[in-house]
């Protein structure tokens, strides 16, 4: 519910920025059961729809009322639709229970709302379960003679009565939403609808017998050896249902999932790297020379942050490339000549998403960003920034968003135990192991900002590949060794690098000391393969020290004699006798 919430306002985002008006406005659509409504998830979410002018969302509630844990409760029911009222959501469970008894001739609102009174959740699963003569009697016993309803009672089978009592007028309420209104509808249903245990307590991941199965099969007119043919079962010719489903809108376009050009990436990202420098600033820096482009690149960069925009160093990003909303708002600090060193105004063409503190509403937000080439057609380079320790907040939406294999770039910071001045409740130490386990997500620890720029720049091209597309970072079995592929055999081949995936990159708010050096072809592809050495092993190397990420530092004063320096050159092939140092920049291993 929550995915199509947020697919919704990335529509939204798509189209303010006059991409994708060649093709009309599509409905994100979500089914869910009245008792996954306890998901809290779904309420944070919410929460982002109304502040976000949510449209185009229709959500469908199952409201069968036999979750497994709450059998016949009645209570949620009136929470939910104070909560979609409260929310803006327009609701649509109006006259959709019993709608075939309010068309009787002479049977008025009052039988039907009496009827539905009378028939606490617990009775009406009861009653659809025993079937026709239970209804006959209990109808009988509570309304009594009613003229043309008692009429409409009589004049039908058993079976025909259990089929009316059973009819819920759904179809009614969708065709009567028709406009762009975010809409709830509250459907009563009846579980396991057609089959012999429908209505039962104990029907939850129940099963038919083969007795069963072979009565429900003759009665849905379904031969035996033709279970799998498209139009078994159905009365009408095979040929106008086919006829049919040719002309509806939804079949024109033949392909489901979309496709979107790829985004020319520049093979370097520009930046000014101080003597001493977190990679945290280094990110913020790089994206703040990004936004000062206008080309496509940049346009197609959109941000977004649960709450800690500035603390994360997207604030000179934000500065120049403003905040989105459907409609423009003000900076009131601004008029109000108040000084700032932000200056934030909403519009239809800002570039990054403002969220609450919901690690689950961004990684839900990421998913539907990193979707839009496949949904609407236009390609998004999402980045969300969080801090590290709060990954695990939104694992769940992280893990289905990679599933999906939805595109983005997740930057965590403050990583491991370089807290610096954010304290003891930002530490971060099993995150890494996200990293290392997650299917589709290449993680990476840089020290260095130069490494933080080349991880970058390939991090975004990753993003965009496909599984037929060429790849410049990957050897081919005919490849032949130059510089592209320096430090490689040839025909190595990796799944993930012809495939492509999302990124997380954890990041330090801890200075260290830069190193000056040529950012070479060779080192290039070492920082994007994952390892690298910062001094070679001699002949006579006893010791290898292998680190990652901001205890750079301690590594290097851990070899000495030189000190917590690192080295202003790289060394010689010679250098004997001294143990060697390995900088590992990636955290995950290659599925």
């Amino acid at each position: 519910m929550a995915q199509t919430l947020f697919s919704s306002l990335v529509q939204d985002y798509v189209r303010a920025h006059g991409w994708g008006l060649n093709r009309p406005e599509g409905r994100m659509v979500a089914l869910a059961g009245d008792a996954e409504l306890d998901e809290g998830n779904i309420f944070e979410a919410l929460l982002e729809g109304w502040k976000q002018g949510l449209r185009n969302c229709w959500w469908i509630i199952d409201y069968n009322r036999q979750s497994p844990r709450r059998r016949g409760a009645r209570g949620p029911l009136g929470t939910l639709r104070a909560t979609v009222q409260e929310f803006r959501l327009e609701r649509g469970d109006r006259e959709i229970r019993f709608a075939a008894t309010s068309r009787v001739p002479g049977a008025g609102r009052r039988q039907t709302q009496d009827l539905d009174r009378q028939l606490p959740n617990q009775l009406y699963s009861a009653l659809v379960f025993a079937g026709g003569a239970a209804w006959r009697k209990r109808l009988t016993d509570e309304i009594g003679d009613q003229g043309d309803v008692t009429r409409l009672i009589d004049k039908r089978s058993d079976a025909e009565l259990a089929a009316l009592m059973n009819n819920l007028g759904v179809l009614e309420a969708f065709h009567g939403a028709d406009s762009d209104k975010p809409t709830c509808f509250i459907c009563y249903t009846v579980k396991g609808f057609g089959l012999p245990m429908a209505g039962h307590k104990d029907n939850h991941a129940g099963l038919m017998t083969p007795a069963q199965m072979e009565t429900f099969q003759k009665a849905m007119g379904v031969r035996p050896g033709h279970e799998w043919d498209e139009f078994e079962g159905l009365a009408l010719p095979a040929e106008k249902l086919q006829g049919f489903l040719d002309r509806v809108p939804f079949a024109q376009d033949k392909a489901r999932r979309l496709s979107a050009p790829v985004i020319d990436v520049p093979e370097t990202l520009p930046v000014t790297i101080a003597p001493t420098m977190a990679t945290q600033t280094g990110f913020g820096a790089l994206l703040n020379e990004i936004g000062r482009g206008d080309g496509d690149f940049a346009k197609r960069i959109v941000t977004t942050s649960p709450d800690v925009t500035v603390s994360t160093n997207l604030g000179p990003w934000v500065n120049r490339r403003g905040l989105f909303a459907r409609e423009i708002m003000a900076d009131t600090f601004k008029s109000e000549r108040i000084p700032s060193t932000f200056n934030w105004d909403f519009s239809p063409k800002g570039q990054h998403i403002e969220l609450g503190i919901a690690e689950m509403n961004l990684f839900i937000a990421l998913s539907a960003l990193g979707l839009s080439h496949s949904i609407n057609g236009e390609r998004l380079l999402p980045v969300g920034t969080l801090y590290d320790p709060f990954i695990a907040r939104g694992l769940d939406a992280l893990n289905y968003a990679c599933y999906q294999d939805s595109r983005f770039m997740v930057v965590a910071t403050p990583s491991g135990i370089t807290l610096a001045g954010e304290g003891g409740a930002h530490q971060s130490i099993s995150e890494p192991l996200i990293g290392l386990a997650q299917d589709g997500l290449a993680s990476f620890e840089p020290a260095y900002v130069d490494e933080l720029a080349v991880i970058m720049a390939w991090a975004f091209a990753y993003m965009q590949k496909s599984g037929g597309e060429d790849s410049s970072l990957v050897a081919r079995p005919d490849a032949k060794p130059d510089s592209t592929f320096a430090g490689r055999a040839p025909g190595l081949n990796w799944l993930r690098d012809e495939t492509g995936g999302s990124v997380y990159l954890r990041l330090s708010t801890r200075p260290v000391e830069q190193i000056q050096r040529e950012m070479t072809p060779e080192l290039r592809q070492q920082i994007v393969d994952g390892a690298y050495w910062q001094r070679l092993p001699g002949p006579n190397c006893q010791v290898i020290v292998a680190y990652t990420g901001a205890i750079a530092p301690e590594a290097i004063e851990a070899v000495g004699p030189d000190g917590g320096r690192p080295p202003r050159r790289r060394p010689a092939r010679g250098d004997v006798g001294r143990p060697a140092q390995c900088r590992l920049d990636r955290g995950a291993a290659r599925p």
